[in-house]
């Protein structure tokens, strides 16, 4: 069973699904805007196209013929993804998830609108003084993301009024895409984040891995750890939106779910249709399946029987500091040398200040008290410095 899988966006995320592909004998062209990014170096073929270019995204899907494309980013001519479908292509996981998910306001409005799930209070804004009205009517303090845009770029807090211009400016430079849109969002008073990763399969039951808590800054994520402490009550109240929300957008896949847990329950965030950031802390071997693993064996319709939690396990990003056409490593030896640990560096040809260059993965039993696990990991990736 050799399929043809066109990846759309080829960072770390992609590059550990094209070496779980390449495990099971799959084909994969990678594509991006850049020449040598991460998926790319381990893919059978690359293409270098901005995907926000239908006519370069359709061209590319004519030549290569995929039996499957799976999106790994936001910034793609979505809405092509229908005419992919109608070709007889598996789009991954849909046309609609993909369509939805990749703009904020699609997914929300799902969830809140159509679905009736708990969310953060929240409104659109298209200018610096449509965004003046919104918070007005969220209230201060709220956040402001960009309805296109990955790993926290453009999104910030509003603490007061002088702040409203100022994360107006941040959110259209972080903007991806040519959406220039922003989603505010009523402050939630939450006591943990996790990232619910769900797996929908054809003909099988939806599936959760055991809920990952993370740690962010600057709207992307810093720490993660598996297994999250979660009330029964609240983990039933996350895999019951999960399960509902995945059912609406349709196929088959795995999906990054948020949530927020607060005093007055659960709280739907955001919804990712591929494998999410947070998830790399199941490349510690927390979970009998890595959800590369499990996003390729759903998309393949490989009968998952079920999801094991085998180790506590926790992840912490190597970030760069400074600008870098040809960045290098220190300290990984010092990694190397420690016990129950181990890292990734994702080879991107480029750094610039907080890029994720690489993630530190460390691991122990389950009785271990998962603080502990993610203090080593923490302790362990200030062991590394990116050079420029």
């Amino acid at each position: 069973m050799n399929k043809k899988i066109l990846l759309l966006g080829s960072g770390e995320l992609g590059k550990e699904f094209v070496i779980a592909a390449q495990r099971i004998g799959q084909t994969v062209i990678a594509v991006d805007s850049y020449e040598n990014a991460p998926a790319m170096q381990v893919a059978h073929g690359f293409e270098v196209i901005n995907m926000l270019d239908g006519d370069a995204l359709d061209a590319i899907v004519a030549k290569h013929n995929p039996d499957f494309i799976v999106p790994e980013i936001e910034a793609i001519r979505t809405e092509r993804f229908y005419d992919y479908e109608k070709q007889g292509i598996t789009v991954v996981p849909s046309a609609k998830a993909a369509n939805f998910t990749m703009n904020r306001k699609a997914i929300r409005d799902l969830a809140a609108k159509e679905l009736g799930l708990r969310t953060a209070n929240y409104r659109y804004a298209t200018s610096a003084e449509e965004l003046q009205k919104a918070v007005a009517e969220v209230g201060i303090p709220c956040v402001v993301k960009p309805l296109m845009s990955s790993s926290g770029k453009g999104q910030s807090t509003i603490k007061s009024e002088e702040d409203i211009a100022k994360a107006w400016s941040y959110a259209v430079e972080g903007s991806r895409g040519d959406v220039v849109e922003v989603i505010v969002e009523a402050f939630v008073k939450f006591n943990s984040e996790i990232t619910l990763l769900t797996v929908a399969q054809n003909g099988n039951p939806t599936l959760f891995c055991s809920p990952i808590g993370h740690r962010q800054e600057r709207g992307d994520y810093q720490e993660s750890w598996q297994p999250a402490a979660v009330s029964d009550k609240d983990l039933y109240e996350a895999q019951d939106m999960a399960e509902k929300v995945t059912e609406a957008l349709g196929g088959a896949g795995l999906f990054g779910v948020e949530f927020f847990l607060t005093d007055e329950g659960v709280y739907f965030s955001e919804l990712s249709p591929r494998p999410h950031d947070t998830g790399m802390v199941t490349l510690a071997a927390t979970q009998n399946f890595s959800e590369f693993e499990l996003h390729l064996r759903a998309i393949l319709s490989l009968p998952i029987f079920e999801i094991t939690l085998e180790k506590a396990g926790a992840s912490a990003v190597i970030l760069a500091s400074e600008n870098s056409d040809n960045p290098t490593f220190s300290g990984i030896e010092k990694i190397a040398a420690l016990s129950k640990t181990d890292f990734r560096i994702f080879g991107k040809p480029t750094s610039r200040p907080y890029r994720r260059m690489g993630v530190v993965l460390t691991s122990d039993n389950l009785e271990t008290p998962i603080e502990n696990v993610v203090e080593r990991a923490k302790e362990a990736a200030r062991l590394i410095t990116v050079n420029p």
